[in-house]
């Protein structure tokens, strides 16, 4: 599972690493380091339809099929994306990279569940493969036509866009902290994964040689704590 994750770069870093810029209109122009990445909230994502723009996207993905916009869905196994009917489509037609350069994990101990932050060495940027949706809500009529009145009018509050993290079986190191790590592309696989040209061959836990976790402060486990003292290491009892 990937429950909660980082990007602690700047705006101009993140923009020159995927060569792709975000979008200059109000909510979604510029970016700032977050410590605390959480579902449901408006996150920066690369699609497929916009390769060369960074979006922000709802975490927890809503099927276009959905009766409603709740109960969003935050990770996909890999084993089952092509063929799950909630996936399937966007497995298909609608990937996206996600950026990080850490994610947490939690270990059950004595005195509690204990996060550790999962990162590369050098805490370089990485793209966990993601799929996006996109969810219409249904127009529904209001105002006196909806009690016969004679009067027309239309509440649409507009498209939902939103995204999930594809999962797969832990490396030797995540294996120690749970037994679900995201997708980690490696650099060359990115721009493959977004084309659809890369399958489940890209799909694998991604070695351990390059990866170290480090336990962080319990301040994590609030979704709403967003510092940079989250991801400083700490001694564990």
């Amino acid at each position: 599972m990937c429950g909660r994750y980082t990007l602690v770069v700047e705006h101009d870093t993140l923009e020159a690493r995927f060569n792709a810029r975000f979008r200059e209109d109000g909510s979604e122009s510029g970016f700032s380091p977050r410590y605390n990445m959480a579902p449901g909230q408006a996150l920066p994502v690369i699609t497929n339809a916009e390769p060369e723009t960074i979006r922000r996207l709802e975490w927890g993905l809503v099927p276009s099929w959905a009766d409603d916009d709740s109960g969003g869905l935050i990770n996909a196994r890999a084993e089952s994306v092509a063929e799950k009917p909630s996936f399937r489509g966007a497995y298909e037609q609608r990937r996206c990279l996600v950026p990080a350069d850490g994610f947490y994990e939690w270990v059950e101990t004595e005195n509690g569940k204990q996060p550790y932050r999962v990162t590369f060495e050098g805490d370089r940027v990485f793209a966990m493969a993601g799929l996006w949706e996109r969810w219409e809500p249904e127009t529904t009529q209001t105002g006196l036509d909806a009690f016969g009145g004679g009067v027309d009018s239309e509440t649409d509050t507009g498209p939902l866009e939103t995204f999930t993290i594809v999962t797969t079986e832990p490396n030797d190191l995540v294996a120690d902290l749970h037994h679900r790590m995201a997708v980690i592309l490696k650099p060359d696989a990115e721009e493959q994964w977004l084309t659809g040209e890369a399958g489940h061959d890209v799909l694998e836990p991604y070695p351990t040689a390059e990866m170290r976790a480090d336990p962080v402060s319990t301040a994590v486990n609030d979704p709403s704590t967003d510092e940079p003292s989250l991801i400083e290491p700490v001694e564990t009892v």
